[in-house]
C-alpha cells in the first residue's frame, strides 16, 4: 500500500478586512465637543430605540461611533444606507435573496434615521424617506410577507404595510406610531399580530411617513375621518372580522381617542400615549415637529389640529378593552401621567402594564412589548 504525502499549498490564503470604529464610551466629555444638533440626536435616539425602529446592532453602533468622532447625524447615517445597499446589490442572485433582503431593510431604517433630526418638510427630507420606502417595499416583495396599500380617504389617501395573518386569521388590527416614529418603523408590531393569526395595517396616518411626504395629508381637525376610512378598508378586506387598534407613543392617544368615536374598534392598546397632546405646547423641539405633522407654520392652527385629539372622550355602553403599557423610566411620559390616564380613560375594562426599567415606547424590551401588546390584543379579539 502507498504513502500519500500532505503537502503545503502553494497558494496563500484570502485574508480580508472589514473595518469599523467600534462602540465607543459616551461620556460627557465626549459629547460636551459636539455640535447641539449631535448631542440632541444621540439624547433623543438612544441605542434601544434606534434598535427598536429596526436598526441592526452594528449599524447601532458605527453611527453613534461615527458620531462621537465629529461627523454629523445625517451624513453619518446616509453613508451607512449606502454600505448596505452596496452589500444589496453584491447579493442579486437567488441564493443570495435572504443577504439581499437583510440589506435592503437595513438601508432602509438608516435612511428614516438620517432625516429625524429635520423638523420642516423640503423636498430633499422627500426624497430621502422615499428612498426608504423603495428599498422597504424590494425587500418586501422579495420575502412576501407584507405588501404596501393605499387607501382613499374623503381628502387625500393614506398609505400603509399591511402584514397578512398566517393561516388566514380571525381579526384584523391597525397600528400606527407618533410625531416621528411612523409605520415601517413600528413593523415588529405587526409581525407580532400576524403570528397571531390578526391581520395587521401598519399605517401612516394623517402627518405621518409615506401619507404626508408623499401625499401631502397632514393632520387637521378632520383626521378622524382618515381612520374610518382605514377600518373600513380593513372591514371590505375581511368582513366579519373584529378590528383592533394600537398606537405608539402619542399615536397611543389617537388610538383611544379612536376607539371613543368607533364603535367598531373593539381592543384598544395605548403605548406611550398622553392625556392631552396640547399639553406638549411650548417652544420645545418635539413641540415644532407636531405643528410640523400639520403641514402649518401657524401654531393656532395646529393646536386647533391637536386639540380634536381626546383619548378620554366620553363612551357609552361600558367602553373598549384597553391595555395601556408604560415605561416606568420613561424620560418623556412619567409614570403618574400614564395612571392618571387610565383613571380617566372611559371604560370599564382597562389595565396597564408598567415595565420597570421601561423606556419610551418600551423600545428596551421590544420582543416582550410586541409579545404583550399581540398576545392581549388577540385575546380581545377572540372573545
Amino acid at each position: 500500500m502507498g504513502t500519500t504525502s500532505l503537502e503545503a499549498s502553494t497558494q496563500p490564503a484570502r485574508v480580508s478586512f472589514r473595518h469599523f470604529l467600534g462602540r465607543k464610551t459616551e461620556s460627557e466629555s465626549c459629547l460636551a465637543h459636539l455640535s447641539a444638533e449631535s448631542q440632541a440626536a444621540l439624547r433623543q435616539f438612544s441605542f434601544e430605540r434606534l434598535l427598536g425602529y429596526g436598526v441592526v446592532y452594528a449599524d447601532v453602533v458605527e453611527l453613534r461611533a461615527r458620531v462621537l468622532e465629529g461627523e454629523p447625524w445625517e451624513p453619518a447615517a446616509t453613508a451607512l444606507a449606502e454600505i448596505a445597499l452596496k452589500q444589496a446589490d453584491a447579493a442579486s442572485t437567488a441564493s443570495h435573496r435572504a443577504t439581499r433582503v437583510h440589506n435592503l431593510l437595513r438601508a432602509s431604517a438608516l435612511l428614516r434615521m438620517s432625516q429625524m433630526m429635520r423638523i420642516v418638510d423640503t423636498p430633499e427630507r422627500g426624497n430621502i424617506f422615499a428612498r426608504a420606502a423603495t428599498f422597504y417595499g424590494e425587500a418586501a416583495k422579495l420575502q412576501s410577507d407584507r405588501q404596501r396599500v393605499v387607501i382613499e380617504t374623503d381628502s387625500r389617501p393614506l398609505i400603509g404595510w399591511l402584514f397578512p395573518a398566517e393561516g388566514g386569521g380571525f381579526g384584523s388590527a391597525i397600528t400606527i406610531g407618533g410625531v416621528e416614529g411612523w409605520a415601517m418603523d413600528f413593523d415588529s408590531i405587526g409581525q407580532a399580530l400576524a403570528a397571531r393569526g390578526i391581520d395587521t395595517l401598519m399605517l401612516d396616518g394623517p402627518g405621518q411617513g409615506e401619507t404626508r411626504f408623499h401625499y401631502g395629508h397632514y393632520l387637521d381637525a378632520h383626521w378622524s375621518e382618515a381612520y374610518r376610512s382605514a377600518i373600513d378598508f380593513l372591514e371590505r378586506r375581511a368582513p366579519g372580522h373584529r378590528i383592533g387598534f394600537v398606537g405608539n407613543s402619542i399615536g397611543g392617544s389617537f388610538a383611544m381617542a379612536m376607539a371613543s368615536i368607533d364603535k367598531r374598534v373593539a381592543a384598544c392598546c395605548c403605548n406611550g400615549g398622553v392625556i392631552k397632546p396640547t399639553l406638549a405646547r411650548g417652544k420645545t423641539t418635539f413641540f415644532a415637529k407636531m405643528i410640523a405633522t400639520c403641514g402649518t407654520s401657524n401654531e393656532e392652527e395646529a393646536v386647533a389640529a391637536w386639540a380634536a385629539v381626546d383619548p378620554i372622550a366620553p363612551t357609552s355602553d361600558g367602553g373598549y378593552p384597553l391595555l395601556i403599557v408604560q415605561g416606568g423610566m420613561d424620560p418623556m411620559l412619567p409614570t403618574p401621567a400614564s395612571e392618571m390616564l387610565l383613571a380617566a380613560a372611559p371604560t370599564d375594562d382597562k389595565e396597564m402594564v408598567v415595565f420597570s426599567d421601561g423606556d419610551h415606547c418600551i423600545y428596551n424590551h421590544r420582543d416582550d412589548r410586541d409579545a404583550l401588546i399581540a398576545d392581549w390584543v388577540r385575546a380581545r379579539l377572540a372573545n
